[in-house]
């Protein structure tokens, strides 16, 4: 038998999905409960996060009168979580992404940026934290009762995988060099899902994409002549420079070319002159 509590949980979830419009699938695994906290407390009046089972989510979907929210639940998966908003999809996951929040690192884990250890002294008394140090390639020494970075180090490349002597050696000095958010996994928005590759690109993707498809439109609008508002000027100004051109080949004096006519004549008048005083030479 339910347990009313139960119920009540999956009420509440019902709930959510119908008064939000913009629902999103999140995947909890492996997120510490620090980082969940500060993350929570960053996105507050943003979005709701309710973590409930797999099961629970899949019965409210199938309750709820929303159309193909059911879509989302292929994006289920290990420790999923629900995500409420009324932000847009892509908003919403440029404040996720926003949200990201320093932690130590663990033993397997994967340098997200080169990790650098700075010179200068630490709080490490003198003792066996030299040793473990220098194991990982940390120059250092004693200098009075503390121990003293020597110089900087490049511990780890990005990309390289985190052994557990060098994640111990980085908590010692208090470095936290990964960056844990939201693994944000699907949204559901007016009937469509977005998925986590679409909604992680960025926004100036986007407009170098609208910048370039307008240059390709103007420059097609142009080659055809096209008329549109943005092609007018330029059409106009083409026209403009093409019969000045015809005008100045044919000789035809107009109060625009007239000076250049003159100019045109007089140069070659300068030439003529110059070529009869070499003949007469």
């Amino acid at each position: 038998m339910v347990s009313e509590n139960k119920k009540k949980v999956l009420n509440e979830v019902v709930a959510d999905i119908e008064k939000y419009p913009v629902i999103g699938i999140l995947d909890m695994h492996m997120l510490p409960a620090k980082q969940l906290f500060l993350i929570k407390q960053k996105l507050r009046g943003k979005a709701v996060i309710r973590m409930v089972k797999k099961r629970v989510i899949k019965i409210a979907m199938e309750q709820s009168r929303k159309k193909d929210i059911k879509k989302l639940e292929e994006k289920i998966q290990k420790q999923p979580a629900l995500l409420f908003s009324n932000a847009n999809p892509f908003e919403l996951a440029q404040e996720i992404a926003k949200s990201s929040s320093k932690a130590f690192a663990k033993a397997g884990d994967i340098a997200p940026n080169d990790i650098v250890v700075q010179p200068g002294q630490t709080n490490l008394p003198p003792g066996p934290a030299i040793g473990e140090l220098q194991r990982v390639k940390i120059p250092c020494g004693v200098e009075g009762d503390k121990i003293v970075i020597k110089k900087e180090a490049r511990i780890a490349r990005k990309g390289d995988v985190i052994t557990k002597e060098l994640a111990e050696a980085l908590g010692k000095l208090g470095i936290e060099p990964m960056e844990i958010s939201l693994n944000l996994l699907a949204v559901w928005d007016g009937g469509m899902v977005f998925d986590k590759a679409l909604l992680t690109i960025p926004p100036e993707h986007y407009v170098s994409q609208i910048k370039s498809a307008y240059s390709s439109a103007l420059n097609l609008a142009l080659s055809i002549n096209y008329v549109t508002a943005s092609t007018v000027p330029l059409l106009l100004a083409k026209a403009h420079s093409q019969a000045v051109s015809l005008a100045l080949e044919a000789g035809i004096a107009t109060p625009e070319t007239a000076p250049m006519l003159l100019a045109k004549a007089h140069s070659q008048a300068t030439a003529l002159k110059g070529m009869m005083k070499e003949g007469g030479q």
